[in-house]
C-alpha cells in the first residue's frame, strides 16, 4: 500500500499534461494537519528553469490531475505548494483490503536484491561488551527489514580472530598449563591478565610473538589451542545472541582469518592497478584529502585491518554477487570504510552498480553523558546488562497483576524489549542515554509503551468474546488520521530500508500507538449504545493497529503479550 507511490504517479502525469517532464517527483507527508494529509512542494524548483510563475503552474498542474478516487481535494497554498487531502471512503476501501492481507498490505518486491550486511563482528579476544550492542541490535534489525521487504540478505560477522593479541593468549596459556575450558569462564579477565603479563615481561612478548609467527605459518598446535579458544569465544557470543534474540548463528561467522590467503592477491591486484606506492618500505595508497595514506603491507610483509577489508569487499562484491554492502559499525570508523570505499572502487574489486554503505552509529552514554562504563571505570559485559534488564522488568512486573501471565517469560520479553526499542528508538547517528528508567516506563516512546498498548486492545477482544468481522467505515477526522496512519505502514519500511534508519519504524509505531490511544479515549467500541455498524467498524481498526504494532515490534526484533 506504497501510498506515496501512486500520489508521485498522478502528480508525475499531471505535469506531463501540463507539457513538464520531471524525472523525479516526490510527494511529503503533509507538516500539519491543516496542510492536508500530503504535500507536494516541487514547484518551486521547476518554475525558475521554466520562467513562469510558480503559482500559475501549480494551478495548471491541479487543472491537469487525473480524476482518482483516492483524491478528496487538492489545494494550492502559498506561491506554488500543493495541498492533497485524501478521500476518507478510498482509505476505509484500502483498510479493508489491508485487513485481509498476511502482511498488512506491504508490497514485496519482483526481483529481491542481494543485501550483505556486516555486524556484531567483535573482537574474538575479549568477551561482547555494550560497545557491540548498537551494532548487533541495528544490524539484526535491519537484515530482517530487508528481508520482509522481499531482499536476498547474506549476513556477515566479520569477527576479529587473528593478530598479535592472539599469540598473546596462547602464550598465557601455555604458560598457564591449564585447557582452554577451563580459563575462558571469564574471557576479559583472561584477556585483562594475559596483558598484563604482555606489558610488564618483555620475556613473555617475545614468546607471544613467536607464538604469532607460528600462528601464521601454520603449526598445529598453535592452531589447534587457537581454535578452541575461537570455540569457547562464539560460545559466549551466541549466549548474546541467543538472550537478545539475534538471528546471527556460525554459519554467518566470516573471520579476519578466512581472508588470509587472499591478501598476497590483494597486494599483487593493487599493484597491477597502479594505485600502490611504497613509502619507507611499506605498501601504501594515498587517498585524496588524507595526507596519512592507508598501508596495505608493512615493510615486513605483514598485513593490517585494511587489506582484509579490502579483501572481504571484493569476496562480497564478486563471490556473493552482492549489489548492496552495509557495515553496521560505529560513527568512528567513517574516516577510515569512506577510504576503503574509494580503493575498492579505484581497484575494481566492485563495479559500479553495487552500493558500499557504511550504516554508522553513535555512541551508548550513561545519564552523566560520558560513555557507558562499570562503577570502576570497567567494561560493562554484555550479558551483565542483558540479566541486568530481565531482573528489572521482573521486578516491576511483580508489583502488577500478572497471575494469567508467565512472569519469567514476559520479564525477558519486557526487558529485552526495552533495551532494544531504546537503541532502535532514536537516530542510529546520534548518542543516547541508556536511562533504565525511561526504558521500563508504560509512558513515552519505549516499548513498554507499546507493548501495553497492544495487550490492552488483545483485552478488547478477550471482552468482545466473538469473531472480528464488519467493514470499515471512518466517522469523523480522527478515524480517518487513524486510518491514514495505518496505511502509511509500507511507506515508512521503505523509507526506513532505503536510508538504513530503523528508528523511522519506531517512530511511526509510537506515533500510530498515541494516535490509537486517543482514538480509543474518544471513541467508545463496546459501551453501551455504540450501533453494532460503529463497533464493528472500530474493532477492525482496532485489530489493524494491533496487527500493525506486532509486525512492527516483529521487525524490530521485539515480541509482544497478549496479557500485560
Amino acid at each position: 500500500m506504497n501510498i506515496k507511490k501512486q500520489l508521485n504517479e498522478l502528480i508525475s502525469t499531471a505535469l506531463s499534461n501540463s507539457g513538464i517532464e520531471v524525472e523525479l517527483v516526490r510527494v511529503n507527508d503533509a507538516s500539519k494537519v491543516e496542510f492536508g494529509d500530503y504535500q507536494f512542494n516541487g514547484i518551486m524548483p521547476l518554475a525558475k528553469p521554466l520562467r513562469r510563475n510558480p503559482r500559475e503552474i501549480a494551478i495548471q498542474v491541479v487543472e491537469n490531475m487525473p480524476q482518482s478516487e483516492m483524491i478528496d481535494k487538492l489545494e494550492i497554498a502559498g506561491p506554488g505548494f500543493i495541498n492533497i487531502w485524501l478521500s476518507p471512503d478510498w482509505i476505509a476501501k484500502q483498510l479493508q483490503s489491508v485487513s485481509s492481507s498476511d502482511r498488512l498490505s506491504v508490497g514485496k518486491k519482483e526481483v529481491a536484491t542481494k543485501v550483505v550486511v556486516d555486524y556484531s563482528s567483535h573482537n574474538m579476544a575479549k568477551q561482547m561488551h555494550v560497545g557491540h550492542l548498537r551494532s548487533t541490535i541495528i544490524g539484526d534489525t535491519l537484515s530482517k527489514l530487508f528481508i520482509f521487504l522481499g531482499d536476498d540478505v547474506i549476513r556477515q560477522n566479520h569477527i576479529g580472530d587473528w593478530g598479535t593479541q592472539f599469540g598473546m593468549l596462547i602464550a598465557y596459556l601455555e604458560e598457564l598449563g591449564v585447557g582452554v575450558g577451563d580459563s575462558l569462564s571469564d574471557l576479559e579477565q583472561f584477556y585483562k591478565d594475559a596483558k598484563v603479563r604482555f606489558d610488564s615481561d618483555e620475556n613473555f612478548a617475545n614468546i607471544a610473538r613467536e607464538y604469532v609467527v607460528k600462528l601464521q605459518s601454520g603449526n598445529t598446535h598453535c592452531l589447534g589451542l587457537w581454535q578452541q579458544f575461537i570455540d569457547m569465544s562464539l560460545g559466549h557470543c551466541e549466549e548474546v545472541y541467543d538472550t537478545l534474540g539475534i538471528s546471527l548463528s556460525r554459519d554467518d561467522v566470516r573471520a579476519e582469518s578466512s581472508y588470509n590467503s587472499e591478501l598476497s592477491n590483494i597486494v599483487t591486484e593493487l599493484k597491477e592497478s597502479d594505485i600502490l606506492v611504497e613509502s619507507d618500505g611499506a605498501q601504501c595508497i594515498f587517498v585524496e584529502g588524507n595526507e596519512t595514506p592507508i598501508i596495505i603491507q608493512k615493510s615486513d610483509g605483514g598485513f593490517l585491518y585494511a587489506t582484509t577489508d579490502l579483501a572481504a569487499i571484493r569476496y562480497r562484491a564478486k563471490d556473493l554477487d552482492a549489489k548492496r554492502i552495509s557495515y553496521v559499525v560505529d560513527a568512528r570508523q567513517s574516516g577510515h570504510f569512506k577510504q576503503i570505499f574509494d580503493v575498492a572502487r579505484r581497484a575494481g574489486f566492485v563495479d559500479e552498480d553495487v552500493s558500499l554503505e557504511h550504516v554508522s552509529f553513535g555512541m551508548m552514554l550513561d545519564k552523566s553523558g560520558r560513555p557507558f562504563k562499570t562503577r570502576d571505570g570497567g567494561t560493562v559485559k554484555l550479558i551483565d546488562l542483558l540479566e541486568e534488564a530481565v531482573s528489572r522488568a521482573k521486578s516491576m512486573m511483580s508489583q502488577r497483576d500478572t497471575s494469567s501471565t508467565d512472569i519469567d517469560t514476559a520479564a525477558h520479553i519486557v526487558g529485552i524489549g526495552a533495551v532494544k526499542y531504546a537503541e532502535l528508538s532514536v537516530n542510529r547517528e546520534s548518542n543516547y542515554i541508556f536511562d533504565w528508567d525511561r526504558m521500563l516506563s508504560f509512558e513515552g516512546n519505549t516499548a513498554l509503551y507499546l507493548q501495553y498498548a497492544y495487550a490492552r486492545i488483545q483485552s478488547i477482544f478477550r471482552k468482545y468474546g466473538a469473531q472480528i468481522d464488519g467493514s470499515i467505515i471512518l466517522e469523523d477526522d480522527l478515524e480517518k488520521r487513524l486510518g491514514l496512519s495505518l496505511l502509511r505502514f509500507d511507506d515508512v519500511l521503505v523509507g526506513a530500508a532505503n536510508e538504513s534508519m530503523p528508528h523511522y519504524i519506531s517512530s511511526y509505531l509510537y506515533n500510530l500507538t498515541t494516535l490509537f490511544m486517543k482514538f480509543y479515549e474518544q471513541n467508545p467500541i463496546l459501551k453501551d449504545g455504540v450501533s453494532e455498524e460503529t463497533r464493528d467498524s472500530r474493532l477492525m481498526l482496532a485489530k489493524l493497529v494491533a496487527d500493525t504494532i506486532k509486525q512492527g515490534l516483529d521487525i524490530l526484533g521485539i515480541k509482544v503479550l497478549d496479557r500485560l
